[in-house]
């Protein structure tokens, strides 16, 4: 028996055709902002744009000159790399941001060696303030992620003093932190960080933050079988270490990481990925925490934090968990007492 099948072929390539383009339409229509055109911004905004994310990317900042300086360097790359995204710097004009789905915050003092989150806390709250007022001023849909240290309690001032709803003001910490954590598990144990599965909990600070070495897996085997725990214990401490190991090298801020980390949330969002990422978000009785933000496994998607996912913490965890809050409310405190929220 001899049967035949017959395709259509210019059907398929066409219907493949328009699903890819449909694809590139709801990504390319998209536009984002990053306020802040330092080292993390830049880099983060170089990210953005090298994964095709938006077909407009506005980069700001207030020094004049520099966005647009930092637009142009990176819009010159555009050749030898082969993106699309159009970058545009401004200078401190936020109507140039109107239309922008997702919002990126980096603007602020980055910290200097020896010193403290919480002495950031009276330079950079009015900054962030103001920087996400004028961003909604343009774009009140907007996605508000942000980097600005102390990243936890400029979290809570957004989501206090914006009127946003919940899911829509992201913290980055926790994503930067896990990669941290991921980089330090896959030196003890000799294997490509892309690998392991890990997830640092808490507060974004070098005393806050809890990597979850129960937790992390290398292809799906628990680290817990590979590794002693003398040696777990010392990835934990690095990996809490971590920022400022990089502060007291380079002395400033680390920016690489970081720029991609936030870069990574924006695509995340943009894409509609359903990625588990660790960031700080509004906590409502979630991991025994109320009124206040801080970084728990959350699922992310286009409408920003989706839905937190509730890791089955012992009582160890737990605790360090709520010794990491109470330092955080300490430092969120400040906000109150300078009047700010």
């Amino acid at each position: 028996m001899t049967i035949s099948i017959f395709i259509n072929s210019s059907n398929l390539i066409t219907s493949a055709c328009n699903r890819i383009q449909l694809k590139y339409i709801n990504i390319n229509t998209m536009k984002i902002t990053v306020v802040g055109a330092g080292a993390v911004g830049a880099t983060c905004a170089d990210n953005i744009a090298r994964k095709e994310l938006a077909e407009e990317l506005v980069l700001l900042d207030i020094k004049e000159g520099f966005a647009e300086g930092k637009a142009m360097d990176m819009m010159q790359t555009m050749a030898l790399l082969g993106f699309d995204t159009q970058i545009k710097g401004v200078t401190n004009d936020y109507s140039q941001t109107a239309g922008s789905q997702v919002a990126v915050i980096t603007s602020g003092l980055p910290r200097k060696p020896g010193m403290t989150r919480e002495e950031l806390i009276g330079i950079n709250a009015g900054i962030v303030k103001s920087v996400a007022e004028n961003i909604l001023k343009y774009s009140p849909e907007a996605i508000i992620v942000v980097i600005s240290n102390p990243m936890d309690t400029m979290t809570y001032l957004a989501l206090k003093s914006l009127g946003l709803p919940k899911n829509q003001i992201i913290g980055m910490g926790g994503i930067l932190d896990s990669a941290r954590f991921k980089y330090y598990l896959s030196k003890a144990l000799n294997c490509n960080a892309n690998d392991l599965q890990g997830f640092v909990i808490g507060g974004h600070g070098d005393t806050t933050m809890i990597p979850l070495t129960r937790f992390a897996t290398y292809q799906s085997l628990p680290v817990t079988e590979l590794l002693d725990e003398v040696t777990l214990s010392k990835v934990a401490a690095d990996t809490m270490v971590g920022g400022a190991t990089l502060t007291g090298l380079l002395g400033t801020s680390a920016w690489y990481a970081p720029g991609a980390a936030g870069a990574a949330l924006v695509e995340a969002i943009v894409r509609d990925e359903k990625k588990i990422f660790t960031c700080c978000v509004a906590l409502d009785g979630e991991y025994g925490q109320s009124d206040i933000c801080l970084g728990v496994p959350v699922i992310v998607g286009k409408n920003g934090w989706e839905k937190i996912v509730d890791f089955p913490l012992n009582e160890a965890e737990q605790a360090a968990f709520n010794k990491s809050a109470e330092a955080v409310r300490n430092m969120n405190n400040v906000l109150t007492e300078m009047k700010l929220i």
